[in-house]
């Protein structure tokens, strides 16, 4: 297999894009544009309690998964220690054998701070390698994995920051011989930089309730590349935000509301101008690619990250002569469009049985991911056992149901936390 083949797929595993995902080819009709990035796995959701709730995190109750949505949460977590394991399998509907892992855990160092960890591990099955001809050559397991470390600390009673470190190993290959090259596995570290805000003295519809609000870029870090011939990629930079309300109805029952959005903070592909002669990307006297609207995505990460607000190119037409013109208003309209949300609903019993439902969107051109999701969750002692289950809702041109490579997506967690509360040392 040939890494330009292999990093198709697993751009495709990873943002579930059913076919809107692109290489530089572009439909000029639909304009899709979506966004793609190296190591996807990173924004895959790993853990089962935000799988229940569309997919949103950054500002639900702190647990011991928030590494991934929000590490700042830690530090109103209200146990001492815990740990827990995810498992997931992925895209059942495509292939058997693709699966990720998740273990985290957490230690609360005082009624101020906490520190935590976690270890993801994304497994693509086995795959037969071939070489230019076709020829079967070896079979290689293609793995992902990120090791985390995390350090949580309050800057007041309401409002807290959090750091991440993540080392990122990206075994594609195995090694293998591609295009004359010899492939090796893409290493790099990049860094989580998030808020959060809780305020548990509020009264809302003649009840008790908690508002709070979280913030985090994820994985801000340098290029990845899998050679030393090519240029290198970048990270899937992530800006997250939301709030979260939960009204304790009575001793017993409470019920969360939580929304997300999200935007990646990486180049947007632009347009091209098309020779008219080939129907070919026109080409300067140096070789580089015209651009007809947009910004050459080839750019630092910190740029990138700045510019990322504004370098979508927008609706482009291009006629017969060559001229081309972008639509007024469409650069803010796509803009917009890169941006993702979910919406999650949470109910407790008792603090031992919850019930969820969520639902996430994407636009069309911009990977149309769609789906809705639902989850349990039972807590005996300090276990814990959750599960979640998503049913994919978007819809073709012509409003039919398509099939998705993420119907009937199971995520399961068991979790363990250690019961010694924090209320002795918050009085001392």
């Amino acid at each position: 297999m040939r890494i330009k083949e292999l990093a198709a797929s697993i751009l495709m595993l990873g943002l579930l894009q059913n076919g809107l995902a692109q290489n530089g080819a572009r439909d000029w009709l639909l304009q899709l544009n979506t966004i793609t990035t190296a190591v996807p796995f990173l924004i895959i959701n790993p853990e089962t309690r935000g799988g229940g709730m569309g997919d949103v995190g950054v500002a639900t109750s702190p647990d011991g998964a928030s590494m991934h949505w929000n590490p700042a949460k830690y530090a109103f977590i209200e146990d001492r220690g815990g740990v827990s394991i995810s498992y997931t399998p992925w895209l059942r509907a495509l292939v058997p054998d693709i699966s990720i892992s998740y273990l985290a855990g957490y230690y609360k160092l005082d009624r101020m701070s906490a520190v935590a960890g976690t270890l993801r591990y994304f497994s693509l099955g086995n795959i037969q390698f071939t070489d230019q001809f076709g020829n079967n050559t070896v079979q290689f397991t293609p793995n992902e994995f990120a090791l985390d470390a995390a350090y949580s600390r309050k800057l007041s009673n309401t409002l807290s920051g959090g750091l991440a470190a993540r080392y990122i190993n990206s075994n594609l290959t195995g090694g293998q011989q591609v295009a004359g090259a010899t492939s090796k596995p893409g290493r790099t570290f990049a860094v989580d930089l998030s808020v959060y805000y809780e305020n548990d003295n509020v009264t809302m519809f003649n009840k008790d309730a908690t508002i709070a609000w979280g913030a985090s870029i994820s994985n801000l870090g340098a290029k990845i590349s899998y050679t030393d011939a090519t240029r290198r990629d970048f990270l899937p930079i992530n800006l997250r935000m939301g709030p979260r309300v939960t009204w304790d109805i009575d001793e017993y029952n409470s019920f969360t509301l939580s929304f997300d959005l999200n935007k990646y903070l990486v180049p947007t592909f632009p347009i091209y101008v098309i020779d008219t002669a080939t129907n070919q990307p026109l080409e300067d006297e140096n070789g580089n690619l015209v651009i007809a609207s947009g910004k050459d995505p080839d750019r630092p990460v910190p740029t990138a990250v700045f510019t990322s607000f504004y370098d979508a190119p927008g609706l482009v037409t291009q006629d017969l002569n060559g001229n081309v013109s972008v639509e007024s208003g469409s650069v803010f309209g796509e803009e917009l469009r890169e941006i993702n949300f979910g919406i999650g609903a949470e109910y407790w019993y008792d603090k031992q049985f919850a019930a969820r439902f969520g639902y996430f969107w994407e636009h069309l051109t911009k990977g149309n991911r769609k789906f809705v999701t639902l989850g349990a969750g039972l807590r005996l002692n300090v276990f814990g056992l959750d599960f979640s289950y998503l049913v994919p809702t978007y819809f073709n041109r012509r409003t039919q149901l398509q099939t998705s490579p993420l119907a009937n997506t199971l995520r399961f967690t068991l979790t363990f936390n250690f019961a010694e509360a924090m209320a002795k040392e918050n009085t001392e």
